[in-house]
């Protein structure tokens, strides 16, 4: 019997879209993270007690939370007759293209899975956690709480959670520049539809991209690394994204693009070339006179998990 009534978990940040896979591709990376507490309480309900850290003005409206959502959906999936006590430190800041919304409710999920008599199947807590992202971005899409789940990088289609391996000392570059951009707004400048030779173009390199994970192949990837639908009509919303991109691609970079919904900007590269590549574009952030936070990750970074 799980005597466990109290638990802390941290989810990282991650990489949204991956530039070719718009809603079903993300990888989590080593950085920034949201911690969240939970307690089991007797009662029947969801309770968001308290938020701290770098965001404020986020809901105490369970419902309207992206962790007290996902609870809620988890004691409706289980048939939970007890209920949980949340709070909730914020490491990642919203807006930023790196799975601040999502990072809250997977930790919740996590932390909340402890508590429970029987931890919750990785399916459920997918699930759970596509709902609570939808209290912030108005919609399901499992490309940051899916890696967060699961570590490194993952193919999140709304029924199927699959880990993508991928090649050795593949590494990751994330430079968040001090802007924000709402996943809402991101999302809202995306016409449809998309002319069909853009749509192939699109799903080759798509394919392109998960043959070489598959394949250790890293000019394979390079091939594939290039968003021909979203990114063109996002960059406008991006100041300093072309000669950061650029910067990238100049260093070696096996391609770059906007992280998530953006503002931050990522780019895949091998691991000796990585702080060239960080260095290169934050310096043409600067001289787009925009300040700016730089990571350097493991593609294959670890998944959210109980701390302390």
């Amino acid at each position: 019997m799980n005597r466990l009534t109290r638990a802390t978990a941290a989810a990282p940040a991650s990489v949204g879209n991956v530039g070719v896979g718009f809603d079903i591709l993300g990888h989590a990376i080593v950085g920034p993270v949201d911690r969240v507490t939970v307690q089991r309480i007797d009662a029947a309900e969801v309770r968001i007690a308290g938020i701290t850290g770098v965001v404020s003005g986020l809901p105490l409206d369970a419902e309207k939370n992206t962790a007290g959502r996902a609870l809620l959906a988890l004691r409706g999936r289980l048939g939970l007759t007890h209920g949980f006590e949340v709070t909730i430190e914020k490491g990642i800041p919203l807006g930023s293209g790196m799975g601040g919304s999502a990072a809250s409710c997977v930790a919740a999920l996590v932390a909340a899975s402890a508590v429970l008599e029987q931890p919750a199947p990785m399916d459920v807590l997918y699930q759970c956690a596509m709902i609570g992202e939808s209290a912030a971005s108005g919609a399901e899409h499992g490309d940051n709480v899916g890696p967060m789940l699961l570590g490194g990088l993952a193919l999140a289609t709304h029924h199927r959670l699959i880990s993508i391996p991928v090649p050795d000392g593949l590494t990751c570059v994330l430079v968040h520049p001090h802007q924000i951009l709402e996943t809402k707004t991101a999302r809202a400048v995306l016409r449809l539809p998309f002319e069909l030779p853009q749509f192939v173009e699109q799903s080759a390199n798509l394919a392109l991209v998960l043959a070489g994970c598959y394949r250790n192949d890293l000019e394979c990837i390079r091939a594939g690394l290039r968003d021909v639908l979203v990114e063109p009509l996002r960059a406008p919303l991006v100041g300093g994204f072309l000669p950061v991109k650029a910067a990238a691609l100049e260093e070696g970079a096996l391609g770059a693009s906007i992280s998530g919904g953006g503002p931050s900007v990522f780019a895949w590269c091998t691991k000796d070339r990585s702080e060239r590549i960080a260095a290169a574009m934050e310096r043409a952030f600067r001289g787009a006179f925009i300040d700016c936070d730089v990571w350097i990750s493991p593609v294959a970074a670890p998944a959210a998990a109980v701390v302390g």
